[in-house]
């Protein structure tokens, strides 16, 4: 296989430029597409993308992509792509699927026919009539678009926006691959201040703090592909270890999450904890309206309710109210806030520089920004002597 396993990493819809620059920084050319990046890469790639990519879904094995219009078409084309280079004699492989604008519409009826394909070849491969699958898994997907077939098998298993560190959800926590992405968008550095005063369980401060010490996200937890034959154990030792390395605890942070709620605060310190970076974050009560700060050129970056059940509309108002005085009042600040709220601006008191669509979970949403000004150089150290 080498260098040529085509993979692709999914990402929410607005991310793919986030996504692939992540894709780039780690060495591979990329394909930008709707809500997923295509590369090439060797099996260190697997390993690599899924313990570093911030803002990516999953990572999938590229088996083949070919027009379907009939079941026959699905089924040869399918029973045609080299499985067994994948798939051991044990493997556990459920077909998962989707269509949308194509012939071929019925998903289970697509998924029984790319299951029926691969256990053909495996038959043909292992000599084998039977296949236990009570091995590895493989999760495949069949997905159909404008009658093109594409089959993939997912190398991470849960969703890399599960970290490991959110043992305990609060109400409607946003994905720490969206709170990346927020990041990355904001091109926030870790020199600068920054603070999220709608902080919740944490997750925009916790994600702020790996990035700044550059703490590979998937290091503390486990990924499908690492019970794969066809990946050598020692490449995911190797992957792990130099991400170790690569850590950087020695820069100061500065990053702060407030929030009115003791209860998510406490669940918000729980999270830093498990993530082993609550030494880089101050988390505090205080409400919005009372949120102040001494340091020059920080970050908001927020996601703060949207005001989407009955009632809540007045509140949400004042908030964004009290969001926009507060911002007002730093000096050289900038702001980044997520929100599905039409009025935001009007409510904030200011019209945004950019607005970027992105989705929170199936909320469609408007990621306001306003950047602030850049510090200045620090002067050369001899021009500071004269």
């Amino acid at each position: 296989m080498g260098n040529h396993i085509e993979l692709i990493a999914t990402a929410t819809f607005g991310l793919e430029s986030v996504l692939a620059y992540e894709v780039k920084k780690l060495g591979y050319d990329v394909t930008v597409d709707n809500a997923k990046v295509t590369f090439f890469g060797d099996e260190m790639a697997i390993c690599k993308t899924n313990l570093w990519l911030r803002s990516a879904d999953r990572v999938l094995v590229k088996m083949g992509e070919f027009k379907a219009t009939s079941f026959e078409e699905l089924f040869q084309q399918t029973k045609a792509l080299p499985w067994p280079d994948w798939l051991p004699a044990d493997a556990s492989f459920p077909v998962e699927g989707k269509s949308i604008k194509s012939k071929l519409h019925s998903v289970p009826d697509c998924q029984s026919i790319v299951k029926k394909a691969i256990v053909e070849k495996m038959k043909q491969a292992y000599k084998k009539e039977w296949f236990e699958e009570s091995g590895p898994r493989y999760t495949i997907e069949v997905a159909l678009l404008k009658d093109v077939a594409t089959l993939t098998i997912d190398t991470s298993g849960v969703g890399l926006h599960k970290r490991g560190y959110r043992k305990l959800a609060s109400q409607a926590p946003l994905k720490e691959t969206l709170a990346a992405g927020l990041l990355s968008i904001a091109r926030w550095y870790p020199d600068r201040p920054l603070l999220d005063p709608f902080c919740g369980s944490g997750t925009i401060p916790i994600e702020a703090a790996l990035i700044g010490y550059n703490i590979a996200p998937g290091i503390g937890r486990n990924f499908a592909a690492e019970a794969w034959p066809a990946i050598p154990r020692d490449l995911w030792v190797k992957a792990r270890k130099e991400a170790l390395e690569q850590e950087n605890r020695d820069i100061k942070l500065r990053i702060y999450g407030t929030d009115i709620d003791d209860q998510v605060l406490s669940l918000a310190r729980y999270h830093a904890k498990q993530a082993s970076v609550e030494d880089s974050i101050h988390f505090q009560r205080v409400p919005v309206a009372k949120v102040r700060s001494k340091q020059k050129y920080g970050f908001i970056i927020t996601n703060p309710p949207y005001g989407r059940r009955l009632g809540e509309l007045q509140e949400v108002k004042k908030l964004y109210r009290e969001l926009g005085d507060t911002f007002a009042a730093l000096d050289a600040w900038s702001c980044y806030v997520i929100s599905s709220f039409e009025e935001f601006e009007k409510h904030f008191g200011k019209k945004a520089e950019k607005k970027r669509k992105l989705y929170n979970g199936r909320v469609e949403c408007n990621y306001y920004q306003y950047p602030g000004p850049r510090p200045p150089r620090p002067k050369k150290a001899e021009e500071s002597l004269l």
